[in-house]
């Protein structure tokens, strides 16, 4: 995940440095559309990836969300008077700091219903083709699709404990071999990974793309003024 973290140590502040130029707008706006772009590139890549291939996909994300964060907080705090950006700025970081577990529930709530939608059918047809008994591949076929996903994560099998060691007996070594490697497991549930991700990565874009607008709805550079307030001087006190 390092390109993530080098795409937006380089971009952010170059784009900080720009927009106080030209203005907020084409920076969050563009920053916005090149994060759908990267979104749209990482649902193109395939399940067996080449690292140099998501390195540069997760690259340009980390320039996009680079080239919005600069502008956008300065947008933010220019469009309010100076004795009101403390609370403006504690009410931005606020909704980030909100916005950020709630879209990780989000994301693990679709790629849950992803996952849900595709596994009982790729696992069943997996094990009954390994001489898995039919009540047994159902039984594990239907169980809750988070356990599969964390078991991926953790790059573990858990099909060893799961189908019993009676039913692994009365398979081929062959068929037991293959259940319980390193492979067999994440080649089952990769289809349904891939998606959950699909539908992850589609609403990132639409939500990138709400930003992007909502982005350019903002207007040209603009800085807040101040209302001159009436000072009495010395000679008017006379």
């Amino acid at each position: 995940m390092i390109p993530l973290n080098v795409g937006f140590l380089a971009a952010g502040p170059v784009s900080g440095w720009l927009s106080d130029k030209f203005g907020a707008r084409p920076f969050a706006t563009g920053g916005m559309l090149l994060a759908a772009a990267s979104f749209g590139g990482m649902m193109a890549l395939p399940v067996n990836f080449a690292y140099w291939l998501f390195a540069l996909t997760i690259f340009l994300n980390g320039v996009a969300f680079g080239l919005f964060a600069a502008p956008n907080t300065t947008s933010i705090m220019n469009s309010v008077p100076a004795r009101y950006r403390g609370v403006a700025s504690g009410m931005r970081v606020t909704f980030q700091n909100t916005g950020m577990p709630v879209s990780i529930a989000i994301f693990f709530s679709l790629m849950i219903i992803g996952l849900t939608s595709r596994v009982p059918h790729s696992l069943y047809a997996g094990l009954t083709a390994n001489g898995v008994p039919n009540g047994t591949a159902n039984s594990l076929a239907h169980l809750p699709a988070v356990g599969y996903l964390f078991a991926a994560f953790l790059g573990s099998n858990p099909l060893h404990s799961l189908i019993g060691p009676k039913v692994l007996a009365a398979l081929t070594p062959a068929q037991q071999a293959n259940l319980t490697g390193r492979s067999f497991f994440p080649s089952l549930i990769s289809d349904p990974f891939k998606h959950g991700l699909v539908i992850i990565l589609t609403f990132s874009i639409v939500m990138c793309l709400l930003a992007a607008w909502a982005s350019w709805l903002r207007g040209a550079r603009y800085i807040h003024e101040e209302e001159e307030e009436d000072v009495l001087s010395p000679s008017d006190l006379l």
